[in-house]
């Protein structure tokens, strides 16, 4: 199943008939940057004199292209600095033997839930289908392999009682612990003075949490067998198994759960990097100073600026920066987007341009590692029914050992497939570190091997696997930001970091933005209204403003503002 039409509210409903849906509004700060984004009145102007100045946009991932097409639609010139690729981590590998065939090696599903990001992806038309994720209806068959215990399922009504009655404490904890109905339905119905306090509440409870702390002291999880709680760290909900975010903040996990980013998955067909690229390359429609026809590979003749060596303040007041080979240049603001580590291990930043807590607050953001290794194989052979079982001869799968997950993901029978053979987190992604592609495939298919004995998986694999360890890549260090407990501080400074009216002026025109510098961690979704926020805050700071029936982030932060705790 595709998209045919654009996800707009009026059009799409998550849940029951006639309800409104879930989406990634708020509860931390709920602005609806959909909204913005569809106004007729655009995002914002400059005054006349600043069309076609220069901004410097670091970083080609979501947040920094989403910047840049909205900087060029007002009139500036974004000029683009980018160490690899454009796409950060939306970044697409094709197989060499058969280009058709993709791996996304970074984000690879979107939920439904995260308007602003569709808002682009309907802009640019792209093809999108429900992603397989366990037991989701797209999702032919899902084998749990725990404790060398395989079962198998084609809906979650199949699986045995004790797994319902694990999905059952879960569901009874959100309920009687985190209040999801009500905060659900202030979040369907957008009522602000409710999820504020809701949420600022939640905050001041549960800030120094962990996510295991949280559920295992719950009634439901402490009132069942620990196999309950072990069980739900393997499995999990939405997307699998769970346990290796147990340390870290439960506020994480409940903006996730709340808004419904862990479920209603889709792709991007061709890969999630034809989204960023197809930003590069798009001519708006309705674009101020530029003529018709201007799009940002048109501004930059072609290829991004190249690698950031150094971020400092200019002679001139601007922020100058310095790249890789020498080359410097002034500009009148900079949006900042990529790896906030980098801004003290790789690049050469001013310290003077943030303040001390500031600093704290990017030094102390907490990533999580990730792996994945695909393989192609010849053909979608995993749809052969089994002779000896009646089933499927391979399933998605869940198990604790080392693959941890594995996804089968076909563009119809008899062309070339892929095999994620493994997508695993933090310890479970460190334990391949160190292994070559060659060598994780080996593993890998030996453990699934013991899953699915008889099925010989590497006599249709072709051509060579592609793997990632985000944490081994320089310019990332980890997949993404996922904050440990006593953590919200540091976030809610670095997401308000737009807001610079109180500054020193030494500290103006530097702007954050990306998935890191968002609540909502590893989602697009995040990387997107950060990127909304840094143009909202050149606007002002270049003197420039929003229509007043379309008031932008800014203009609403007294009213919106993440709850500031003591």
């Amino acid at each position: 199943m595709t998209l045919s039409t654009p996800l707009h509210d009026e059009e799409f409903h998550a849940g029951r008939p006639n309800e409104r849906p879930l989406t990634m509004w708020g509860p931390d700060f709920p602005f609806s940057y959909d909204h913005y984004l569809q106004h007729p009145a655009g995002l914002g102007e400059l005054p006349q004199q600043h069309h076609g100045e220069e901004v410097a946009v670091i970083g080609a991932g979501v947040a920094g292209i989403v910047a840049a097409y909205e900087l060029m639609k007002l009139g500036l010139k974004p000029v683009i600095f980018e160490a690899d690729a454009i796409g950060g981590r939306l970044r697409t590998e094709a197989f060499s033997a058969a280009p058709d065939v993709v791996a996304d090696l970074g984000g690879m599903r979107f939920p439904e839930s995260g308007r602003a990001f569709y808002h682009y992806v309907d802009l640019l038309g792209l093809e999108t289908r429900a992603f397989p994720n366990p037991l989701a209806e797209v999702t032919p068959s899902t084998v749990i392999d725990l404790k060398g215990e395989p079962i198998f399922a084609e809906t979650p009504d199949q699986l045995p009682d004790f797994y319902r009655d694990v999905a059952q404490a879960w569901k009874q904890t959100m309920a009687e612990d985190a209040q999801i109905e009500a905060i659900q339905q202030a979040i369907r119905e957008r009522d602000v003075a409710t999820i504020k306090s809701l949420w600022n509440r939640m905050v001041e409870e549960l800030d120094d949490e962990s996510f295991y702390g949280f559920i295992s002291s719950s009634a439901a999880f402490s009132s069942r067998s620990y196999s309950h709680l072990e069980t739900f760290g393997q499995v999990g909900f939405g997307t699998g198994g769970w346990d290796t975010d147990f340390t870290n903040s439960i506020l994480e996990v409940l903006r996730v759960v709340f808004t419904d980013a862990d479920d209603h998955h889709r792709s991007i067909v061709g890969g999630a990097q034809r989204l960023p690229t197809g930003l590069w390359r798009h001519q708006p429609a309705s674009i101020r100073h530029w003529p018709a026809g201007t799009s940002l590979s048109s501004l930059h003749g072609g290829t991004p600026r190249g690698a950031v060596r150094a971020i400092q303040r200019g002679a001139g007041g601007g922020i100058q920066i310095t790249e890789r080979w020498g080359r410097q240049q002034e500009f009148a603001a900079a949006v900042v987007t990529c790896q906030s580590w980098l801004l003290s291990s790789r690049i050469d930043t001013a310290e003077s341009l943030f303040r001390p807590e500031m600093w704290t607050a990017i030094e102390k953001s907490h990533y999580m590692l990730s792996s994945k290794t695909f393989v192609m194989v010849d053909r979608p052979f995993w749809r052969d029914t089994d002779p000896s079982t009646g089933r499927p001869l391979l399933s998605m799968t869940l198990t604790d050992r080392l693959p941890r997950a594995t996804y089968l993901l076909d563009e119809g029978p008899d062309r070339p497939a892929s095999i994620l053979l493994s997508y695993t987190w933090n310890d479970d992604a460190l334990k391949w570190l160190a292994l070559d592609a060659e060598e994780r495939t080996r593993l890998m298919l030996h453990s699934l091997g013991k899953i699915y004995p008889g099925v010989d998986i590497g006599s249709h694999i072709v051509g060579e696997p592609i793997t990632v360890s985000w944490e081994a890549d320089p310019n990332f260090m980890g997949a993404f930001k996922n904050n440990l407990p006593g953590h919200y501080r540091y976030q809610e400074r670095l997401f308000g970091h737009f807001m610079q009216q109180d500054l020193p002026e030494h500290m103006r025109g530097i702007f954050l933005a990306g998935d890191d510098i968002s609540f909502t961690a590893g989602w697009a979704e995040g990387a997107v209204t950060t990127a909304l926020n840094a143009v909202w805050g050149v606007i002002d700071h270049l003197g420039g403003h929003c229509a007043a029936e379309n008031p932008g982030p800014g203009d609403r932060w007294e009213e919106l503002a993440p709850i500031r705790l003591a």
